[in-house]
């Protein structure tokens, strides 16, 4: 077995030799985040691989629908993943036929979908949103129109109350790492660090949010961290968050909510698995092209909306 610094030579080594872009989500471990040429939130990842013309392929350590979007937004470059298997349980609890199936039980809604989803899903879908944007998008939606929101019913009903919409079809999906944050995790949490802020992620249980002093996308989580003047915070998302946040955010103490907050998806990338991607180029990233042309209409359109 290579030792871990071998393993970063060769790694590194094969990076230059490919002309590799590597990303990788704030969720993957810590040994992922440090060799990335990018950490951030899925749709800004998919979108600096959209945007740099230098890269020869992209590897994109994180679960396969933020994959699936880099190679929608970028569709003549090579994406590829470390593991086939790192899933999105939340984008796998809708189908394209139940999505079918609630349009016609609302015809002429506007569906905005999560861009935690398939591609599948978001060619069937009208608009795309983030949780950073979400409410805005939403907010876009004209006044006549149902909404049909998915697929995670927290984030859907914090946008719900956000954008004033009473409207809006939210989906049942949820995200099982979010949903694994507990009340009494935030209340335990508080009373180990008292005055430390909570900071949580949308996807969080509507109970969890009441208890927040904040509620933000990761991207927003390291935007206030960075500018409170608070020294410590509880943080109410994945685990591998804290890491990020205290690489971004020196001399300030970051503590989760609870440690059982770990995405297994996510930590199915390990520094191996990237070396070997980029050894053996096994696991790319395949559209029907059809899809990802019709996936790539709803995040246009939400790209137009927010004026970006």
């Amino acid at each position: 077995m290579d030792s871990h610094a071998a393993i970063i030579e060769k790694l590194n080594r094969l990076r230059r030799e490919r002309g590799a872009l590597v990303l990788a989500h704030s969720y993957q471990p810590a040994e992922v985040q440090d060799v990335a040429d990018l950490v951030g939130d899925s749709l800004e990842l998919s979108r600096a691989a959209a945007k740099n013309d230098s890269a020869r392929l992209v590897l994109f350590c994180g679960v396969n629908f933020m994959a699936e979007t880099a190679a929608i937004l970028r569709p003549d470059r090579p994406v590829h993943v470390p593991d086939p298997n790192a899933g999105c349980p939340l984008a796998n609890m809708i189908t394209p036929r139940e999505l079918a199936d609630v349009r016609r039980e609302h015809p002429g809604a506007v569906v905005v979908a999560y861009v935690n989803t398939s591609a599948e899903i978001k060619a069937a879908s009208d608009i795309c949103c983030t949780s950073a944007n979400a409410a805005q998008v939403v907010r876009s939606v004209p006044a006549d129109r149902e909404i049909i929101f998915i697929p995670d019913r927290n984030l859907g009903d914090w946008v719900q109350q956000q954008a004033g919409r009473g409207d809006m079809i939210i989906w049942r999906g949820f995200c099982p790492t979010h949903n694994r944050i507990m009340e009494r995790d935030v209340r335990e949490a508080r009373a180990a660090h008292p005055g430390a802020p909570v900071v949580v992620h949308p996807e969080c249980r509507p109970e969890v949010r009441a208890l927040a002093e904040e509620i933000a996308s990761t991207s927003g989580m390291v935007r206030f961290c960075r500018e409170s003047p608070a020294r410590e915070f509880i943080i109410g998302t994945e685990v591998g968050m804290v890491y990020r946040l205290e690489k971004e955010c020196p001399g300030k103490r970051f503590w989760p909510a609870t440690e059982l907050a770990d995405c297994p998806n996510m930590k199915l990338t390990t520094l191996e698995k990237v070396l070997w991607e980029l050894q053996d180029l096994a696991h790319p990233v395949k559209l029907d092209p059809a899809v990802a042309a019709a996936a790539r209409r709803p995040l246009e359109k939400m790209v137009e909306v927010l004026g970006a």
